[in-house]
């Protein structure tokens, strides 16, 4: 036996599927009150979940929404588990960052590991996102050689530069404290203490800013193929400036919720986008065929009104409504 099967035999492990939450005789019982037990299952098992194991973008109002729970006990909920050491969280970016959720999903192969390039790429620039790439390495580099080579190829080789020297035990405890509780009082997560260097490498920067670009010329080929003249009534898409790539950077978190729904992987393809505004085709104001309400008369959408995250939720729920009747 391989010592990563006696690693996986050590510890028992049930996989619970995603769609679970959105299942609609799951949503029909009765709903988990807000606590820190049935927030942490919701951390590590959740829609916003990705290939990432317990690395993901989402922010408190969207979980606190999702549970329905109200946000005041959301935050107390979500501060058991920060206090326990369980989650961490950079609310102003978005960003939450699960430590041990990799235990409960470990890679199954290499080429797992070399998949979450994509994906961390679109993960929002912080420092919390740079201290969760060099815990899922050292995790990684623990099952074989590999799985370390996998990492290497993703992520770059670690800089190998010298940690700032630690402080005393009793200060350093002290300073986490009050970091803590300054981090519960506002919208944002700990300032972190970090060791080594986590700056962004540059060619990770670049790969991500390269990904999001693919992803906004798929949606610009798209709407145009399919709303734009002369197919179509709307002004054709013909700058893809910072502004638009943007817009679809922005509307990212719904686009892979929604195609992790429909293809079973949150990665975004240019068949989504084909679906998506095939959908936006089918209706009348969305499409251009029928103008705006009083006071609206001469609005008309166009590819940034199409790219708004309630736009793309509107127009996704109808057409899987649709589609399920």
């Amino acid at each position: 036996m391989a010592d990563s099967d006696v690693r996986q035999a050590k510890g028992r492990y049930r996989k619970v599927e995603v769609r679970t939450w959105g299942d609609e005789k799951f949503r029909r019982l009765t709903p988990i009150p807000p606590c820190g037990q049935g927030l942490w299952l919701f951390l590590i098992t959740g829609p916003h979940t990705g290939p990432i194991p317990g690395l993901f973008r989402a922010g408190r109002a969207a979980m606190a929404e999702e549970l329905d729970w109200e946000q005041e006990a959301f935050d107390k909920a979500f501060g058991e588990a920060f206090r326990e050491g369980m989650v961490k969280a950079d609310f102003k970016s978005r960003v939450v960052w699960v430590p041990k959720a990799i235990n409960h999903n470990r890679p199954e192969s290499p080429n797992v590991v070399l998949s979450w390039s994509a994906e961390f790429d679109l993960i929002p620039e912080c420092a919390l996102k740079w201290e969760a790439l060099e815990s899922l390495r050292a995790f990684v580099y623990g099952l074989g050689e590999a799985f370390t080579k996998a990492f290497d190829k993703a992520f770059g080789k670690p800089s190998g530069k010298a940690s700032p020297k630690a402080m005393p035990n009793q200060e350093q405890e002290q300073e986490q404290e009050q970091e803590k509780e300054s981090s519960l009082r506002s919208e944002s997560s700990p300032q972190l203490a970090l060791t080594g260097d986590h700056s962004p490498p540059a060619d990770l920067k670049a790969k991500r800013a390269d990904r999001i670009r693919q992803i906004a010329e798929d949606a610009q080929a798209a709407f145009n193929a399919t709303l734009a003249k002369p197919a179509g009534l709307l002004a054709k898409c013909t700058v893809l400036n910072g502004p638009r790539i943007k817009a679809v950077e922005k509307a990212l978190p719904t686009v892979r919720q929604l195609c992790q729904q429909l293809f079973g992987s949150e990665k975004v393809t240019p068949q989504f986008w084909q679906l998506y505004f095939e959908s936006a085709a089918d209706d009348d104001f969305y499409s251009g065929r029928v103008k705006g309400g009083p006071g609206h008369e001469n609005y008309v959408p166009d590819f940034e009104v199409l790219l708004r995250e309630k736009t793309i939720a509107k127009l996704a729920d109808r057409a899987l409504s649709e589609a399920a009747a």
